[in-house]
């Protein structure tokens, strides 16, 4: 009787220890969980204090810890995805080999087209040898330029200008789309190549796969028989893949190294064939520019470089280059190329040293307004010594993020002195240029963004002259025109609501 009780009791004990074991493991587990969450947490947060600070701007990095330090394992994630402007080491080393080649031919055949330092403002000198020594091309004498500002003529010019080719055509546009609106441009292509001229065309990757219409365009390239290419694909499953960010925003075209065109201008409707700008109304207002002269040169040593990245072939038009003794205009240009491919932000930095050139006037077009601590001070500086400074901006935005983070910094322009114009809608004003006193000014693709001074890989062109300026200043009057002037009286009024989002795509737009 008694060894039957105590046997009871052995295994009253065991059943109570296998209970307690159980408790202790459901009690532990989420424990060990919580604890292991803070320590990867914590870890993250640490090991982001060495890493994201490196070679970043400060507001940069001081964005990006806050971000990770919110949210530590999504910030993270993100930062692994878009946080590193490094591009794969192929090509970093194709990028270096075309500037060097592109370097030594430029030398080459600009002997004698290179506009003589006498021939500058002493201020100007300075600007232009910087850019070379960021990698621009030489700034070139006897070129002349045409404005154009109406969406459809732009079309109409280029199309001209390719059934004239006799040997080639190169472009390359960030957006390219065969539509309705591009349809003669696509035509000529196809009638270049039926006559045996060489089209070659590079469009940028994640652009044609977010806009519509990139079925149609890849078929109609093919069918004409074009060579062409995706810039910056991303395509992991080819082993082709970078920061997705970072992108060729280029635009530009080259006929038989003659003539060429650049500007702000996508090669789609002005609409963008986008549902949500139709429901708006929304149209794009761009600026190019057709131009003869060496300069072209300048142009066709972007699209070779270029070239060479996607497809790793060598042209050698820039050699055979005939137009070069040449000098049909007056103006003065230089090319300056840009993006993660060079060793600092080349467009930034001949910004910022042509605005504290202006003692005069500065007037800046720009559709994506977001610029960094430098252009600020370069800005304030201006006005404060007697400088009337303008921007042209849109009144209404298609990009939320962007549109509120330019808003974030009209206070403080105004406060400045700074007059804004914004252009009306249902216009967007895609137009990236500015003009310095009544000699210089600067036209291209690049916007006065972080983005475009730090991840897009943008084409700028210098230009000096009185003739290019005052051609310009028409246009900035049309600007004008159709514009409403922002006041800072009008600007205090806005609600807080619309303050707190400024403030926070503020925030958002120094992830880089």
């Amino acid at each position: 009787m008694r060894a039957h009780t105590r046997r009871d009791a052995v295994a009253a004990s065991a059943e109570e220890r296998a209970g307690m074991d159980f408790s202790w493991f459901e009690l532990s587990w989420p424990f060990a969980w919580t604890l292991f969450i803070l320590v990867v947490d914590n870890v993250v947060r640490v090991v982001a204090l060495f890493v994201v600070p490196r070679n970043r701007r400060p507001t940069a990095g001081m964005a990006w810890l806050m971000a990770i330090f919110l949210v530590p394992v999504p910030g993270l994630l993100l930062f692994l995805i878009i946080g590193s402007k490094r591009l794969p080491r192929e090509r970093v080393q194709k990028q270096e080999a075309i500037n060097q080649f592109v370097g030594v031919i430029a030398e080459r055949e600009q002997r004698g087209l290179v506009t003589p330092d006498e021939h500058l403002e002493v201020d100007l000198q300075g600007v232009v040898q910087l850019g070379r020594s960021l990698g621009a091309q030489p700034m070139l004498r006897g070129n002349t330029a045409k404005l154009c500002i109406d969406y459809d003529q732009s079309f109409a010019m280029m199309a001209a200008a390719i059934r004239e080719a006799k040997v080639y055509v190169h472009i390359e546009f960030y957006i390219l789309v065969h539509d309705d609106a591009t349809d003669e441009v696509f035509v000529a292509m196809a009638d270049a190549v039926k006559r045996g001229v060489q089209v070659r065309v590079l469009l940028d990757h994640i652009s044609a796969v977010r806009n519509p219409g990139t079925r149609r365009t890849a078929q109609s390239l093919d069918s004409m028989g074009a060579d062409w290419a995706y810039m910056l694909p991303v395509r992991p499953w080819r082993g082709e893949y970078q920061r997705p960010d970072l992108r060729n925003h280029r635009k530009l075209l080259v006929v038989d190294g003659e003539v060429g065109f650049m500007g702000s201008q996508n090669l789609v409707d002005s609409t963008y064939n986008k549902p949500s700008n139709k429901r708006r109304g929304l149209h794009w207002k761009d600026l190019m520019v057709r131009v003869e002269g060496p300069i072209v040169l300048g142009l066709e040593a972007v699209f070779q470089g270029d070239w060479y990245l996607e497809t790793g072939e060598y042209l050698t038009h820039l050699a055979e280059s005939r137009f070069a003794v040449e000098r049909p205009g007056e103006l003065d240009c230089q090319i300056v190329p840009s993006g993660p491919g060079y060793e600092s932000e080349n467009n930034l930095q001949v910004f910022v040293s042509l605005l504290y050139m202006a003692q005069h006037r500065i007037s800046i077009t720009s559709p994506y307004f977001v610029p960094d601590g430098s252009i600020m001070n370069a800005l304030r500086a201006a006005t404060a010594r007697g400088v009337h400074v303008e921007l042209f901006v849109s009144e209404t935005g298609d990009q939320a993020v962007v549109y509120h983070a330019q808003r974030s910094y009209y206070e403080e322009l105004l406060r400045a002195g700074v007059r804004i114009w914004m252009y009306r809608p249902p216009y967007i004003l895609h137009s990236k240029h500015f003009t310095i006193d009544g000699t210089t000014a600067v036209v291209g693709s690049s916007n006065m963004d972080q983005r475009s001074f730090g991840l897009n890989m943008e084409i700028s062109m210098v230009v000096h002259g009185e003739s290019f300026i005052k051609d310009l200043d028409d246009i900035n009057d049309f600007y004008r025109a159709n514009s409403r002037e922002l006041t800072l009286e009008e600007w205090l009024k806005q609600p807080l609501r619309s303050q707190l989002l400024d403030g926070l795509a503020r925030l958002t737009s120094a992830l880089q």
